[in-house]
């Protein structure tokens, strides 16, 4: 489905995702990187380790969820956009996400925007926590946005206005 479609199978997103026990905790990250490419940023910029080093370039990363604090650093440093930062106790019904956006205009801390799941679908309102947009960040913004919990593993974008 990946190569036909670009939206991984539920197969692919369970290999990447952490324990409902373990995304209780706090924030951690979730790559969903499927395809064996020649990339490392994501295991250079992580401070704690929690990124498995690659013993081949062409490796798909690894989190070690333990060890990730969802930081959300290598979020920017991702060229495929491909790395999400989930907290599912930021709150008893909300989830924060943390995902790159690369569009203008960006959206504001307090806008309301529309929820989207891998394939562009509108699956619910978030709104938005904060946006973090540092030279450091090589011009690739992290948005954080806040979801009903049931969405944290399903929304992966966003659309400016409700």
């Amino acid at each position: 489905m990946l190569e036909k479609t670009g939206i991984p199978t539920e197969e692919q997103l369970k290999e990447v995702t952490p324990s409902k026990e373990r995304l209780s905790r706090g924030p951690v990250a979730i790559i969903e990187c499927f395809q064996e490419i020649p990339c490392n940023p994501c295991y250079t910029s992580c401070s704690t380790g929690a990124i498995k080093e690659l013993v081949d370039i062409n490796e798909k990363p690894e989190v070690d969820f333990d060890k990730c604090n969802g930081c959300g650093i290598c979020i920017s440093n991702c060229p495929g956009l491909a790395i999400f930062v989930v907290d599912e106790s930021y709150s008893e019904d909300k989830a924060l996400i943390k995902l790159p956006y690369e569009f203008l205009p960006l959206p504001e801390k307090g806008d309301m925007v529309k929820a989207l799941d891998r394939s562009g679908q509108v699956v619910g309102q978030a709104e938005v926590v904060k946006v973090v947009n540092s030279k450091a960040q090589d011009r690739t913004p992290v948005i954080w946005i806040a979801v009903d919990k049931e969405l944290s593993m399903r929304v992966r974008n966003i659309e400016m206005g409700v």
